[in-house]
């Protein structure tokens, strides 16, 4: 069964930094595009990033754009998001997704970022 597990959330003041891992198993990893996506009560899910499956193409939200860097590593099954300069408004509970006509989409349970002072 496929599955994938976030973790790294947690709660940071403005300007902070943040990094999210997201763990894969029970499919090849290596085959597929994966995404991050958010979901907060004010915005619903919005799409931040997505990289490709061989790591080298990376594509961006604007919003978050200059801020955040997804990467991936094939060998260990796991990909990450680098969060810096975290504002308010990227409060939100953080999913990876697979992103692939290849295979049914999955998501995992999700990590809640929380940007306060």
């Amino acid at each position: 069964e496929a599955q994938l597990a976030e973790s790294g959330g947690g709660l940071v003041q403005p300007g902070g930094s943040l990094t999210l891992s997201c763990a894969a198993s029970g499919f090849t990893f290596s085959d597929i595009d994966m995404r991050w996506v958010r979901e907060s009560p004010g915005k619903g899910l919005e799409w931040v990033c997505r990289i490709n499956r061989e790591g080298g193409g990376a594509y961006y939200n604007p919003a978050v754009s200059g801020r955040f860097t997804i990467s991936r590593d094939n060998a260990e099954n796991t990909m990450s998001l680098q969060m810096n300069d975290l504002k308010p408004e990227d409060t939100a509970v953080y999913y990876c997704e697979t992103d692939s006509r290849y295979m049914t989409r999955v998501r995992g349970q999700g990590t809640q970022v929380t940007v306060s002072s």
